[in-house]
């Protein structure tokens, strides 16, 4: 089992976190905060989009809100 976890680590630091150790050593905040910027940017715009989907199923009337909508109830 610690092999697997110091796999898990080594994935995460030496892989998927690649981009903060080069913005780590720059001395600019806002150069070193574009990525979160950009992934803030992005699941912004995703959960905007989800959210008018649902309204837009929500407002068709398609779902059954029924009390007995399942046989078994």
């Amino acid at each position: 089992m610690k092999a697997f976890f110091e796999g898990i680590q080594d994935l995460f630091v030496n892989g998927l976190f690649w981009p903060y150790d080069f913005f780590r050593f720059m001395e600019n905040w806002w150069v070193a905060n574009t990525v979160n910027w950009i992934f803030f940017a992005l699941c912004s715009i995703a959960f905007v989009y989800w959210m008018l989907q649902l309204k837009k199923y929500n407002d068709s009337g398609e779902e059954d809100k029924s009390i007995t909508s399942h046989s078994y109830l």
